[in-house]
């Protein structure tokens, strides 16, 4: 639980405002959690006090006063400029997590000047209650801090501690930036189904649910992809005309380029000095 806590969102954008209603609907948050929003848009503050009743203020220094848990929810681009206002301003007992792609723990602690630090990475899917998060510590956040961050993460919903920082930069290219290489084949999917002859909404129906059960599927039965792909493809059938026009067209080799190319943009992101 989180107990008589002040959270300070540095930060009101989309993921930020998506983190902070998955903790007000969650049972592990107590009611007296106090969430303050800082955000330099004016209207932006209105909308979040008015949608889910936090404080919220155009100062990022205010925001941190007497905060126990800091949470950097900014664009990469503006967050060396944010760490340098920050820095000496936040309580030495406080906890700083960072959802910023790409910027280190390091990077992060030496900005702030600051030791207790949790970067994590979750994903869009957070919205709707099944986020995949991943997070790292820095060497002074303690245990309570350590209770704190997976209490936050698994209101998402699933969490992952690692002691490897590398290992970030990969989830954030395969799991935060997949999710829209996933869109992307959905909408593919959908306009091909147009394109046969299918409404819209038939279309949409149809990829929606084969793409669930086929996740399901393998949710359940643990089995590789390549046996279940194997399972569904009859020889000189329907499946392996298609899947044979997919690798002629080189989708594997694409979707692994399109994950190295965002691994390689995140680690650029992680230059915020």
């Amino acid at each position: 639980m989180l107990g008589d806590l002040k959270i300070a969102f540095i930060g009101g954008g989309t993921m930020g405002e998506m983190i902070i209603s998955r903790l007000l609907s969650t049972v592990f948050v107590d009611n007296n959690l106090l969430i303050i929003v800082s955000d330099p848009v004016s209207a932006r503050c209105l909308y979040l006090e008015k949608e889910y009743g936090v404080g919220t203020t155009t100062c990022n220094i205010e925001a941190v006063q007497g905060a126990s848990i800091v949470m950097l929810a900014v664009k990469p681009q503006v967050l060396a400029e944010v760490l340098a206002m920050l820095k000496g301003k936040i309580s030495p007992e406080a906890l700083v997590i960072s959802i910023v792609a790409g910027a280190s723990v390091t990077s992060l602690c030496q900005g702030l000047n600051h030791p207790a630090v949790v970067r994590t990475m979750p994903n869009i899917a957070v919205e709707v209650g099944h986020g995949t998060t991943v997070w790292s510590a820095s060497s002074s956040v303690t245990e309570i801090q350590r209770s704190h961050t997976q209490v936050i993460l698994q209101a998402l919903d699933k969490e992952f501690a690692t002691q490897n920082e590398h290992d970030l930069d990969m989830a954030t290219a395969l799991s935060s930036a997949g999710t829209g290489f996933v869109f992307l084949y959905i909408e593919a999917m959908i306009d091909a189904g147009v394109q046969m002859g299918l409404t819209r909404t038939q279309a949409q129906e149809l990829t929606l649910h084969t793409i669930a059960g086929s996740v399901e599927l393998m949710l359940q039965t643990h089995e590789h992809p390549a046996v279940l792909r194997n399972k569904v493809t009859s020889p000189g059938g329907v499946t392996a005309a298609g899947l044979y026009e997919l690798e002629k067209g080189g989708m594997r080799t694409v979707i692994s380029n399109a994950v190295l190319a965002a691994l390689s943009r995140t680690q650029q992101l992680g230059n915020v000095s």
